[in-house]
């Protein structure tokens, strides 16, 4: 129960507001921790709740009567405008009935708006890298008097680039009491080399394994041709399945734009989402598919983090995701807070050795899957290695060698000769030293 917590009555009473009555297992163990002052570094699958895991923490601590602000208390560092955007408003549900106020620091918004809202000093400043590196740059962000410093989904902005800018957000909070390192996975070197650098003395909490991330999603795989087979596959499945909302994933913005347009032509109810879109569309797409508008989205790995949508239930892979963990985050968009979803990858002749891989860092076989109305001629490797990927096929050496040979045997390799000798060989002369001598040829052999 989060009355157990030892939370302001302020807010207790949101929570109850909200309908939370019980704790996530994120919030169970990170919730008292976090009250104590101790820096966390929390490992928990999308959706589990983490985000009020921190916010509640840090509202507690800042609580108190009305008051003019002088200096920035909170910094909450997200990867993406749209992940930034929901924790803005869940900070502000869980704030209702106190005087804290939050400002949005994200790229695609008016730059001059944003300094203007930095110059009022909100309590808990949320933004994106980027965009703070700017403001910083321009002399309208200042962090000396930060508490607390939450890094909310720190592998995936090692992922998208953003090490250096981190780190310098991290060495202007000179003053930080706190910091709370958050992600879904346990990420590379890279992440370990960050969590030593800006956490002192962490409690690490792990609450949940790479493998039992998602349990209630059904991951399978069905095979394809090629990517006009993948097409008639995905049309297959947004005919037949049954779902509320579904995204469909690819690698690029071209192949994304191009699924989006064939599924327009088919009167589908659909939105594309990715890097090129400015903010109002990214803003949008996420809108009408929350309030049902828009059935469909089409997107790139952008939206693969921070998407939670209410009854979103089918995610489908049209290009396979490159690692593990983007994998991880691609079908957390469903199965989230224990309902069911199910995740389809696709998978051409090239994607079979990546989806092995996956298999194996996840330590989970996916459900093979064939649908006879679309059925393609590949159906996977005919011979497997053990690590569950595909055996290549080599040449016999012998023929190899019979073909080295039968050349050797036309062509056999003459050196040339020349009559004329060689420009730093003595030249041959008679005795008189007049005529140069004729070179005589070497008599024949005599037959054996």
């Amino acid at each position: 129960m989060f009355s157990e917590f030892a939370l302001h009555e302020r807010l207790l009473k949101a929570v109850a507001e909200l309908n939370f009555v019980e704790p996530t297992p994120v919030q169970a163990a990170a919730i008292p921790l976090a009250l104590q002052g101790r820096d966390l570094r929390v490992t928990a699958q999308t959706g589990s709740g983490k985000t009020a895991a921190f916010v509640l923490p840090i509202l507690n601590r800042l609580i108190g009567p009305a008051k003019i602000r002088v200096s920035i208390k909170t910094l909450i560092l997200l990867p993406t405008r749209e992940l930034a955007q929901q924790t803005l408003k869940e900070v502000e549900r869980f704030s209702q009935f106190t005087f804290i106020k939050a400002g949005l620091i994200t790229g695609g918004e008016d730059f001059k708006v944003q300094a203007a809202m930095l110059r009022k000093v909100p309590d808990i400043l949320i933004g994106t890298p980027g965009r703070m590196i700017e403001q910083l740059n321009a002399g309208n962000l200042d962090l000396k008097e930060v508490e607390v410093l939450v890094l909310d989904e720190a592998d995936r902005m090692l992922d998208m680039g953003f090490a250096d800018d981190v780190q310098r957000l991290v060495d202007e909070c000179p003053n930080r009491q706190q910091t709370m390192l958050f992600s879904a996975t346990t990420g590379g070197s890279g992440l370990r080399e960050m969590v030593a650098k800006v956490l002192k003395n962490p409690e690490h909490l792990q609450l949940n394994a790479v493998s039992q991330l998602n349990e209630t999603t059904r991951q399978q795989i069905i095979t394809a041709d090629h990517n006009q087979h993948k097409e008639q596959i995905v049309n297959w499945l947004l005919a037949n399945e049954t779902y509320s909302k579904a995204i469909v994933f690819t690698n690029t913005r071209a192949m994304a734009d191009r699924i989006y347009g064939r599924l327009v032509a088919q009167e589908y109810k659909a939105f594309v989402l990715h890097g090129e879109k400015d903010q109002k569309d990214r803003k949008l797409a996420i809108d009408r598919l929350k309030q049902g508008g828009v059935k469909i989205l089409v997107a790139t790995d952008v939206a693969a983090r921070g998407l939670d949508v209410e009854g979103l239930d089918l995610v489908i892979n049209f290009d396979m995701p490159r690692s593990g963990d983007e994998y991880v985050h691609r079908i957390g968009r469903t199965g989230r807070a224990g309902n069911d979803g199910l995740a389809i990858s696709l998978i051409c002749h090239g994607d079979w050795n990546l989806m092995s891989s996956i298999e194996r860092y996840l330590k989970q076989s996916f459900e093979r899957r064939t649908i006879k109305e679309v059925k393609g001629t590949y159906a996977g490797p005919k011979k497997v290695k053990a690590s569950g990927k595909a055996a290549g096929t080599k040449k016999k050496k012998t023929d190899a060698k019979g073909d080295k040979k039968k050349v050797a045997a036309k062509a056999p390799n003459k050196r040339k000769t020349t009559n004329r000798p060689k420009a730093d060989a003595p030249s041959l002369v008679s005795k008189d030293g007049m005529a140069p001598l004729k070179r005589r040829k070497p008599a024949a052999p005599a037959a054996e």
